[in-house]
């Protein structure tokens, strides 16, 4: 007789967790469950089941049209938040099966890390934290913290996702913005508490260098032959050779240990790509003339919604919250085109006030 015989589905799954995942990945039946009781899936784990909530989200869908490093770019194969987000919980998923850990709680985090990014990027991110800083010193925008508002609150008709403890908790702690990637690891507060979120972690860092750097060639803004020489040399100048590089030195480095570690040599060659992007794209004023027009679009529209308070949606209007939170929650669930278009059609006249043209010549 079979240890899998009159067990559900979901059960054998848990089953073969138990049975086959390291000692060190976190199991389904070991979650610490969500915030509001739900009786089990008959077919899926609690993890399979919230990625599946993530991909279905309305949330996930608009990802396909924000902007990851080029703000509304022309051309075909230049990146999205969408395919940032697959290609970063691909390397996870890879990392993950590798260590024998938890595929489907990495990619469940995975898929849900950036839901909370605003239209236009990390430009969007500071743009509208810094109009909620100039209103209030108490309020500011953080993707990360957005993306947890997003799942826990935003979705799903304002009742939220549901989502489980260890999925959240790597969706709220997966960045660590532009710091060296080993500069706060001893902070542990605001380290995921599973190595399935360390996972995605250190795979965000690893998946947008990568591709923003074959975005930024293809975009003509810097030129392979511009990358740093000491990095190059040790981790390969094409995109698969820097994956395959990065992954497999994390994979060798964290195999049977306590935490995701990646080579003191490959932290370096990652800092080193960082501060270039930092120096050459990511604020380069010619490489970010777009920035400079989103900014005006999303403060205008801000003091437009905050003046006409009638026009914000009424499902994101709530008294418990305050009205530039309702607003940043409104502006930043929009992709790139929608906030283009909302602008447009708040503030550009669609046909000619005849009347107007008449008085100004009389």
């Amino acid at each position: 007789m079979s240890i899998f015989d009159n067990l559900s589905i979901r059960e054998r799954f848990e089953k073969r967790e138990v049975l086959l995942l390291s000692k060190k990945a976190c199991l389904s039946v070991n979650s610490k469950g969500r915030k509001t009781f739900e009786e089990k899936c008959s077919a899926r784990t609690d993890f399979q089941r919230d990625r599946d909530r993530i991909l279905y989200s309305k949330a996930f869908k608009r990802l396909k049209h924000k902007t990851q490093c080029f703000i509304y770019p022309e051309g075909d194969y230049f990146r999205t938040r969408l395919t940032h987000t697959l290609e970063v919980t691909q390397i996870g998923r890879s990392i993950a099966r590798a260590l024998n850990l938890n595929e489907d709680l990495t990619e469940a985090i995975g898929l849900g890390h950036d839901l909370g990014h605003a239209p236009f990027g990390h430009a969007g991110e500071e743009i509208l934290d810094s109009i909620l800083t100039s209103i209030s010193p108490n309020e500011h925008f953080r993707h990360n913290e957005q993306s947890l508002r997003v799942v826990d609150y935003l979705e799903n008709d304002r009742k939220g996702l549901n989502l489980t403890y260890e999925v959240r908790d790597g969706i709220l702690k997966h960045t660590k913005g532009r710091a060296d990637l080993k500069a706060d690891d001893s902070d542990k507060s605001f380290m995921p508490e599973t190595l399935e979120g360390r996972i995605i972690r250190i795979s965000d860092r690893v998946g947008y260098l990568n591709h923003d750097i074959d975005d930024s060639i293809m975009a003509g803004i810097i030129k392979e032959s511009e990358l740093p020489k000491e990095a190059v040399k040790e981790i390969g100048s094409t995109s698969s050779q820097r994956l395959n590089a990065l992954i497999s030195d994390i994979i060798n480095m964290s195999t049977d240990k306590d935490d995701i570690y990646m080579s003191d040599k490959m932290y370096k060659c990652l800092n080193i790509l960082k501060d270039f992007m930092f120096e050459r794209v990511y604020t380069d004023p010619y490489a970010k003339l777009e920035e400079v027009k989103a900014r005006r679009m999303l403060e205008s529209m801000f003091e437009y919604f905050r003046k006409n308070t009638n026009k914000i949606p009424k499902d994101y209007l709530n008294d418990n919250i305050s009205i530039e939170r309702s607003i940043s929650d409104y502006i930043s669930g929009m992709s790139d085109s929608f906030a283009i278009y909302t602008y447009e059609e708040i503030f550009i006249p669609k046909v000619w006030d005849f009347s107007i043209i008449k008085h100004e010549n009389s």
